[in-house]
């Protein structure tokens, strides 16, 4: 990765589809792989996402460098892996 705000939306995207398919072993170490390098290459830690409604984005919160930070990310980018997904799950298992 080359930047801490591509780290956050990898991690952002496949976060979404765990969190949808808790039963997704992949999708949940995907997740695991992504925050390890938010963590080991980034410095950052304490990752949560919401979802705003009001505004159609994600905020994701985070610590890093002591500080904490945030991004927001459009809930149409954030959520097309999970919509293709469940739009095709027949290409994805289970």
């Amino acid at each position: 990765m080359k930047s801490v705000q591509d780290a956050l939306y990898n991690w952002l995207t496949i976060e979404i589809v765990a969190a949808a398919r808790p039963h997704d072993e992949a999708a949940r170490d995907t997740a695991s792989f992504f925050l390890a390098i938010l963590e080991n290459d980034f410095g950052v830690t304490a990752v949560k996402a919401a979802k705003d409604e009001a505004s159609g984005r994600y905020v994701v919160e985070y610590r890093r460098g002591g500080e904490t930070k945030t991004a927001h990310f459009p809930v149409e980018l954030a959520e097309a892996i999970w919509r293709q997904i469940e739009a095709e799950p027949e290409k994805y298992g289970s």
